[in-house]
């Protein structure tokens, strides 16, 4: 469910923020060759995903958030420059290109992103340097070049993230395999310790209902979850319907979650009901079977 009944300029009602939207989108993926594919599905519906427009490049190991109205992707491994810190950003109820949308502060790939319904943030990944730890941030509904946040506890890439509208987690990755950390998006600061998942895992995707989080899939066929107020280890949900995948990509309308691709050619899409732990269940399919693409929602 959205925060609101219905979403209004900037991803606000009544200066609400909105966290979640009708709308999944998934854009770019595949590492050889690399797509600028967008294409989305209506989460609480189930079907095949329907072509939505192109990203400016092709890219993959990027990552998406959203203010429940515009959807802005960041990073990855373009086909034009390699390590990209190029953001792009959609209008998620009308279907169209990507547009220019300013730089993160260095240019990286497998990262992770979530908002509060106002302000993104994208953390950890892999850049020139090596494995990052660096987190930084955006107003989704003003372009511009992104700001220094802080630090993830521990550096590390093939992670993922979500949010309460309060509080980001991000968990997982390659670096941290079992690590959750947690920031107060409003406030600038270094990530605090939360908690473990139940199982050490990179590519795995996050989604939300706005006090539940859950992380699916990975190098584990393992789904958990947590409250996301409240710090502690992780607990078991259930397990992906098609069995282990990695580098997958998530999104939620609010209730329903929706894990797609994986395991680099996967069209598979799969949801569960967040509320509810059990294992997933057949949706649809992506139109171009994919991994490491990236997912988010609004609309």
């Amino acid at each position: 469910m959205l925060w609101s009944k219905a979403i209004g300029a900037g991803g606000t009602l009544g200066g609400v923020p909105v966290l979640f939207g009708p709308r999944g989108v998934f854009g770019g993926g595949n590492r050889s060759p690399k797509y600028n594919t967008i294409e989305y599905i209506t989460i609480a519906t189930t079907g095949n995903a329907l072509d939505f427009g192109d990203l400016s490049v092709n890219v993959t190991d990027n990552a998406a958030t959203s203010d429940g109205s515009r959807g802005v992707f960041g990073g990855g491994d373009a086909a034009d420059v390699g390590l990209a810190n190029r953001m792009e950003y959609i209008t998620i109820a009308t279907t169209g290109n990507a547009l220019d949308f300013g730089d993160l502060t260095s240019a990286r790939r497998s990262l992770a992103a979530t908002s509060n319904g106002s302000r993104g943030v994208f953390g950890g990944g892999t850049g020139s340097t090596g494995t990052t730890n660096t987190i930084d941030y955006i107003t989704i509904a003003t372009t511009s070049n992104a700001i220094d946040f802080g630090d993830l506890t521990v550096g590390r890439f093939a992670l993922a993230a979500t949010s309460n509208g309060i509080r980001g987690v991000f968990g997982g990755g390659i670096g941290g395999t079992n690590t959750i950390d947690y920031i107060t998006i409003a406030t600038t600061s270094n990530a605090i310790d939360f908690g473990d998942l139940t199982a050490d895992r990179f590519g795995l995707a996050a989604v939300s209902d706005g006090t539940r989080g859950v992380f699916g899939g990975g190098t584990q066929n393992v789904i958990d979850y947590i409250t996301i107020a409240t710090t502690s280890n992780a607990t078991d949900f259930g397990d992906l319907v098609a069995g282990q995948r990695y580098e997958i990509a998530g999104a939620s309308d609010g209730t329903r979650g929706v894990f797609a691709g994986g395991n680099t050619t996967s069209n598979i899409i799969d949801y569960i009901t967040i509320a509810t732990p059990s294992n997933s269940v057949d949706f649809g399919d992506l139109t171009l079977g994919r991994s490491v693409t990236a997912g988010t929602s609004g609309g």
